[in-house]
């Protein structure tokens, strides 16, 4: 995604007061996954480091029983004359023993980013608050809004609370000022004692240049607002959570001074030593406008049919025809096995005809002396 308008309107209170160029950062790409990788590592260096005592669940006398007591061989509490006297101790399934693998202090809480993805993820979070859609996806209320980005005239003189609701109000972003102090609850667990006891979602960023740093006071008490020096832009506050799309509103002096602190792809930022903006792989995200595009298929070769058939592979232990490609004295071998079991078969019959013959007489009845009754009557 990027911007396309050349121009942004200046607003003083609810009239038009002039426009400023459309910084170059503003059309830098928009990478999620760089900002959600940074954002995570970045967020790791605010953690405070933390362990358990080195000497917890180890301050007991205690010595194993050894073997030969039917009783495990874990360190039990010595002496006698309390319950506690016998009972295991030391182990992590023990009461009052020290922790499965007890947390250190010199465990590694601290994450370096390198520069370049960092100051990537915020030319992309700073685009991407540009784009009304993602400033709508993130959940600010903007309906009222002339236009994102929003740019509005210097603030000098603003030095009060009530001074700082006006100026949002005329521009329509106070909406989503009250809408976030809807969202204030009360955390739950241990939060609650460290400080941290109301949670709330986050309201618009208000960036300032140094010509307007007298007026920050004005918006520090306005729920879910954030200040933010221009030259100090912070991952943190312009994508809350790795979410891109934060609502930002800028003074004029500070939208004008984006193209010095960032500069442009061609053009090396003044405020960062030999930095120039990413540039985007793709001019035209519509792939599929690109693929289909008359010129371009025009220098492609035409589509090639496909010449091979396909093999059907078939059993040839199964297949007879098969086998007798393979194989052509198998079929031969078969024929000389086919003709000597004819010739078995005739050999077969007539033997058995012959034998049926020899039981019978010529007119068909049973010669004297060979039936059963006569076998009896010899015996």
């Amino acid at each position: 995604m990027s911007a396309t308008r050349a121009k942004v309107n200046v607003y003083a209170g609810d009239k038009v007061a002039g426009s400023v160029d459309l910084p170059a950062v503003f059309t830098a790409p928009i990478r999620s996954d760089i900002v959600r990788f940074v954002h995570t590592n970045v967020t790791k260096n605010a953690r405070q480091a933390y362990g358990v005592k080195i000497s917890a669940g180890h301050e007991y006398s205690a010595e194993s029983w050894g073997t030969g007591r039917a009783v495990a061989r874990i360190p039990r509490i010595s002496g006698g004359g309390s319950h506690r006297n016998g009972q295991g101790a030391f182990g992590n399934m023990c009461r009052g023993g020290r922790m499965f693998a007890p947390n250190k202090v010199f465990r590694r809480w601290h994450r370096r980013v390198n520069k370049n993805q960092r100051r990537y993820a915020v030319t992309s979070a700073v685009a991407a608050s540009g784009q009304t859609a993602l400033v709508l996806a993130r959940g600010h209320k903007i309906d009222d809004v002339p236009e994102v980005p929003l740019v509005v005239d210097d603030f000098d003189k603003i030095s009060k609370t009530k001074d700082a609701v006006a100026v949002l109000s005329a521009v329509g972003a106070f909406e989503d000022v009250e809408k976030v102090a809807s969202t204030k609850t009360r955390r739950h667990g241990k939060s609650k004692w460290r400080g941290r006891t109301w949670a709330m979602k986050r309201g618009p960023m208000v960036v300032f240049a140094d010509s307007n740093k007298n007026a920050r006071k004005a918006f520090k008490n306005l729920p879910g607002v954030t200040t933010a020096h221009v030259n100090f832009l912070n991952l943190l506050s312009l994508a809350p959570g790795g979410h891109l799309g934060r609502f930002c509103v800028w003074t004029k002096a500070a939208f004008e001074q984006l193209d010095a602190v960032y500069g442009s792809a061609t053009t090396a930022a003044q405020l960062k030593n030999g930095y120039t903006l990413p540039k985007a792989l793709l001019t035209n995200n519509d792939v599929s406008r690109v693929i289909n595009d008359p010129a371009l298929q025009a220098a492609l070769r035409p589509k090639q049919l496909s010449l091979r058939r396909k093999v059907i592979r078939h059993n040839p232990l199964k297949n007879k025809e098969i086998m007798s490609k393979l194989n052509p004295a198998v079929k031969q071998a078969k024929d000389i096995d086919n003709q000597k079991a004819a010739k078995k078969a005739v050999k077969h019959a007539t033997k058995k005809a012959l034998k049926a013959i020899a039981k019978k007489g010529a007119k068909g009845e049973v010669k004297p002396g060979t039936g059963k009754k006569a076998k009896k009557s010899k015996k």
